[in-house]
C-alpha cells in the first residue's frame, strides 16, 4: 500500500512552530520520502494561530493534504481548530501541563512536553524539539535522521544548544515508545537508502535560479512573501559575487535595479503588491530606456495590506498592465519549486535579450511551501545576454546609437564607458542616440520599435503544459501555484472513473493564444481554477482567444486549494 502521511504542528507565534515543521520535513526527506510542506501564520509577532503541515509519501506529492495522521497541538486552540481534520486512526499529541481541557480517547496522546523540556535541559524553548521526537516515535520512524538534522542546523548555535536539543528529542521519542497506547493507521519506515533530493521552498528556488542565471545585483525592501529572497541572497550570494542591498523603500529598490541593469549588470528586485505599486514608475522607466530588469512579484490578498501572510493570485492584471504608456514585457508564473528555478534563469535571459522588464509572478503559497526537488542539472543552464557590442566594436563606434531602429526592435547594447561608444538614454521620448525629442515622427518610430520586440518575445514563450486523458470530456485550466492541487484533483477524479484533462499556464505574457485556442477547441468543457475572486486568467483567455470558458472555480479566502477541495467544488458547482 502506498504511503501518504501528513503531520501538522500547531500553536501560537513564538512557540517555534516553523522550526518544528521544518525539522520534521527535513528529517523525513532525508529518510527517502517525497515531501510537500506548507505553513500558515498570522501577521503577529506573538499570539495568533500558526501551523506547519508536512505531507510525506513514497510517491511524488505536489500539494497539501487536509487529512491528518498526527496533530501536534502546543495549545488548545490547535485542537479545536483542527481535530475535524484527523483521519479515523489519527492521533493528536497534546501538552499535558499546558492544556486546560481534558482530552480523552484513544486518538489523544497526552505528553508532558514542557515538563520534559524543563527536566531534561532546563529550557522550555525546547518543547518543540521534544514534540518532534514524540511525533516521529508515534509514526514509527527512526530517530537518527532527526538527530542528524539538529546537529547540522544548530551547529552555529554552539555545542550546548545542539546537545540540549538532541537530549530533548530523545526524551520525547522515548516517552512515546514507552507510553503510547495507539498509533496512526500508517507507519513511516525509512525508504532504504537516503534520498539525494533537495527540500526547497519557492523563494529559495528563485534565489538559486538567480545565482545560476548570472544575477549580480539584488535590491529589496522587506515585504511578505518575498522578503526571504533578499535574505537568502544576502547570505549565500556573497560567495558568487552578488551584491544585495536592503534599501529604504521600493522606489529606491526598482530604481537601483534599473540603474544596475543600465550599467550592464544582471539585476533584480522582489516585492509584493503594495511594494510593486510603488515600483510602477520605475518599471515604466525601464520600459522607456529599454533596460533589462527582473521583478519578482509575490502575490498576497489585497487591496492595501489585505492578509499579508496569506496567499492569492489577484495581481495578474496588475502585472500585465502596470506602468504608464505602452511598452513590452514578459510575465512568467512558475508552478513548482523546480519550475521556479528554471523560470528565474529564463527571466534573466529574456530581460537582457529583449532589453525589457520581466515580471515573475509567484504567491505566498509557492514562496513559502516546501517540496523535495531533484538536484538541478546546472549543465542545462544557458546564459543568453543578447545584442552586445564587443570591445573592438565599441572602440570603433564614435556615433553609437543606444536606441538604434532595427528589424527586431532590439538595439545593440554597450555598457557606459565601453570604448568610444557614448551611452545616452532619456526618460523622455528620445531619438536613436538617446537624446530627448518632441517631434511626432520620431515618437512613432521609437514607440513602434519598442513594441516590435513583442513579436520576438512571443516566440520565446513556451506552449502551456497539457496533460490529456483519452476520452476526457472536461479540461481543468490553471496557472502558477495551483498546478499541484489541480493535477492531484485530476488523479482523484480518475479513481472515480472521471477523466479530466489539465491545461496549465506558467508563461502568461505574451499570451500563447494559438496554443491555448487549439487545445480548448478540442478538449470539452473547460473549467478554470484560480486563487482570486474575478477569474483573471479566465478573462485573459477570452480576451486573447475569443473563447469563453464554461466554468470557474475561484478561491479568495487567503488559503490555497487542496486537491480534495477542488473535487468537492466541482461536484457542487460545475457537474
Amino acid at each position: 500500500m502506498a504511503i501518504d502521511f501528513t503531520l501538522m504542528a500547531g500553536g501560537a507565534a513564538g512557540q517555534g512552530i516553523q522550526f518544528l515543521g521544518q525539522t520534521l520535513a527535513k528529517a523525513l526527506a532525508s529518510g527517502g520520502f517525497y515531501i510537500f510542506a506548507d505553513q500558515d501564520y498570522e501577521s503577529r509577532v506573538r499570539g495568533g494561530h500558526n501551523f506547519f503541515r508536512v505531507r510525506a509519501s513514497d510517491r511524488e506529492v505536489l500539494a497539501l493534504s487536509p487529512s491528518l495522521d498526527i496533530l501536534i497541538a502546543l495549545n488548545d486552540e490547535t485542537v479545536e481548530l483542527h481535530r475535524k481534520e484527523m483521519k479515523n486512526k489519527g492521533v493528536i499529541i497534546v501538552d499535558r501541563e499546558q492544556s486546560k481541557a481534558k482530552y480523552l480517547g484513544e486518538n489523544y496522546l497526552s505528553i508532558p512536553l514542557t515538563k520534559i523540556a524543563m527536566d531534561i535541559v532546563g529550557n522550555k524553548l525546547m518543547t518543540n524539539t521534544v514534540a518532534a521526537g514524540a511525533a516521529l516515535a508515534l509514526a514509527s520512524y527512526d530517530i537518527d535522521p532527526l538527530l542528524d538534522i539538529l546537529k547540522k542546523d544548530l551547529a552555529k548555535s554552539g555545542e550546548k544548544a545542539v546537545q540540549g536539543n538532541i537530549d530533548a528529542a530523545k526524551a520525547g521519542y522515548d516517552f512515546v515508545q514507552q507510553n503510547a497506547r495507539a498509533k496512526p493507521g500508517q507507519e513511516l519506515k525509512r525508504q532504504g537508502r537516503p534520498a539525494k533530493r533537495m527540500l526547497l521552498n519557492g523563494n529559495e528556488a528563485v534565489s538559486l535560479g538567480a545565482m545560476a542565471g548570472g544575477c549580480k545585483f539584488m535590491t529589496g525592501y522587506p515585504m511578505t512573501p518575498s522578503s526571504s529572497i533578499m535574505e537568502y541572497l544576502a547570505v549565500k550570494g556573497a560567495r558568487y559575487g552578488i551584491v544585495t542591498i536592503h534599501v529604504e523603500d521600493e522606489i529606491s529598490a526598482i530604481n537601483m535595479a534599473v540603474g544596475a541593469g543600465f550599467a550592464g549588470v544582471r539585476s533584480m528586485t522582489a516585492t509584493s503588491g503594495g511594494g510593486f505599486a510603488l515600483m510602477v514608475e520605475g518599471l515604466a522607466l525601464a520600459g522607456m530606456t529599454e533596460t533589462p530588469v527582473v521583478i519578482v512579484l509575490g502575490q498576497r490578498p489585497g487591496p492595501a495590506t489585505g492578509l499579508p501572510t496569506r496567499t492569492e493570485q489577484g495581481e495578474l492584471w496588475f502585472a500585465l498592465h502596470a506602468g504608464h504608456g505602452e511598452f513590452p514585457r514578459a510575465v512568467l508564473a512558475p508552478a513548482t519549486a523546480e519550475d521556479t528555478f528554471w523560470a528565474t534563469v529564463k527571466a534573466f535571459n529574456l530581460a537582457e535579450k529583449y532589453q525589457t522588464p520581466v515580471i515573475m509572478l509567484t504567491d505566498h503559497h509557492l514562496a513559502s511551501s516546501y517540496r523535495t526537488v531533484d538536484k538541478y542539472d546546472l549543465k542545462q543552464v544557458n546564459i543568453e545576454r543578447g545584442e552586445w557590442l564587443s570591445d573592438q566594436q565599441a572602440n570603433k563606434t564614435a556615433d553609437y546609437k543606444r536606441h538604434q531602429v532595427t528589424d527586431s526592435g532590439i538595439s545593440p547594447r554597450a555598457y557606459p564607458g565601453q570604448g568610444k561608444a557614448l551611452v545616452v538614454t532619456d526618460s523622455d521620448e528620445h531619438d536613436e542616440f538617446g537624446h530627448m525629442i518632441e517631434d511626432a515622427e520620431t515618437r512613432i518610430q521609437q514607440a513602434s520599435k519598442r513594441l516590435h520586440k513583442l513579436e520576438g518575445l512571443k516566440n520565446e514563450i513556451s506552449d502551456p503544459e497539457f496533460q490529456e486523458q483519452a476520452g476526457a470530456e472536461m479540461t481543468f485550466i490553471g496557472w502558477g501555484s495551483t498546478y499541484g492541487a489541480i493535477r492531484e484533483a485530476a488523479d482523484l477524479l480518475q479513481q472515480e472513473k472521471v477523466k479530466v484533462n489539465h491545461l496549465h499556464l506558467t508563461e502568461l505574457w505574451p499570451f500563447p493564444s494559438d496554443a491555448v485556442a487549439k487545445i480548448l477547441k478540442k478538449s470539452g468543457k473547460s473549467v478554470v481554477i484560480e486563487n482570486n475572486a474575478t477569474g483573471q486568467v479566465a478573462q485573459l483567455i477570452r480576451r486573447e482567444t475569443g473563447i469563453k470558458v464554461d466554468s470557474t472555480i475561484t478561491k479568495f479566502d487567503g488559503r490555497p486549494f487542496s486537491p480534495q477541495s477542488i473535487v468537492e467544488r466541482l461536484k457542487k458547482e460545475v457537474a
